[in-house]
């Protein structure tokens, strides 16, 4: 697998994210899974920084809109250790088929662990202005209607859109550019 072409722009700028999990395997199909993602980003905004402008967790790939002093290393430390928390879920509700699926593709390329959980890559794209946040959220936030999941973003319990809507959502947001 080659390495993404894509690179982290401006530091001050908020990016574009998607994380996909390998082989686009469903794992984001109970709610503890997204609860490890939601608070793995609630540390993070408290410890180091991050700050999320939008959100949406799909079965098999998230996407964001985040900024933070370090956004490469905090969200390299996020695939990290959700990685590795994500792994530990399912070997606990005994996911063989997936873990079997995990454990064949690093060794095509990576040799310094058994599972690779994340594909490489986040494919950052730098938000260069409010226009270009607003287009990002609305495709973030209709990414789960236009799968047909739910009739309205705002009915999808781990995106952003709740908190846009007024509604409680997973995790804080910072709805202003």
């Amino acid at each position: 697998m080659a390495r993404s072409r894509y690179r982290f722009g401006q530091p001050d700028q908020p990016h574009f994210l998607t994380c996909t999990v390998v082989e686009w395997l469903p794992v984001f199909t109970c709610p503890e899974a997204a609860e490890l993602v939601f608070s793995s980003w609630r540390y993070l905004q408290a410890k180091q920084g991050l700050r999320l402008y939008g959100f949406v967790i799909l079965e098999n790939h998230l996407h964001a809109v985040a900024r933070a002093d370090d956004l490469p290393g905090t969200w390299a430390r996020f695939k990290s250790y959700t990685a590795r928390r994500l792994l530990d879920l399912l070997v606990a509700r005994g996911r063989e088929g997936i873990l079997q699926r995990m454990r064949f593709v690093p060794k095509a390329h990576r040799h310094d662990r058994q599972y690779q959980f994340w594909q490489e890559g986040s494919h950052p794209q730098a938000i260069e202005g409010e226009e270009m946040l607003l287009q990002k959220l609305e495709y973030i936030h209709g990414n789960p209607v236009r799968r047909g999941y739910v009739e309205q973003p705002e009915h999808w319990l781990w995106s952003s859109a709740r908190n846009y809507a007024g509604l409680d959502g997973c995790v804080e947001v910072v709805s202003s550019w």
